[in-house]
């Protein structure tokens, strides 16, 4: 097998999508960095090599995933975005895509389209 292609973060408060995301990264030689929070990924983001970061909206509790994509912009970081959520609002798609996510898919969605979305997010 050949060597890892890039690293992705994945920000999820619940472990068994975390899990999941991270497998399906790996099986296309992808490096998963896995977060439970928005505050876990923060507290690590100016050491982490992430080129592209995979995000749910509702983490739970604390930062919301639309807040860590803001707070990384203000901080003038250009890391290519994908949120993931359960949720079934048109307004929260709508202002996540106005914050410039490459893409907005709903729980459950088919690997194929993330690997798409991140491949389009690195420009592979």
């Amino acid at each position: 097998m050949g060597k890892l292609r890039h690293t992705v973060a994945v920000v999820d408060d619940d472990a068994s999508i975390r899990r999941s995301v991270g497998r399906l990264l790996n099986a296309y030689r992808f490096a998963a960095v896995e977060y439970a929070s928005a505050e876990a990924f923060l507290a690590q983001y100016e050491r982490t090599d992430a080129a592209c970061l995979v995000l749910d909206i509702d983490l739970g509790g604390g930062i919301s995933g639309i807040e860590l994509q803001r707070r990384l912009k203000e901080s003038g970081s250009n890391i290519p975005v994908i949120f993931i959520t359960a949720l079934e609002d048109r307004r929260l798609q709508a202002e996540a895509v106005r914050a410039g996510c490459i893409a907005y898919l709903q729980k459950p969605f088919a690997g194929s389209d993330l690997i798409g979305a991140i491949s389009k997010a690195l420009g592979l």
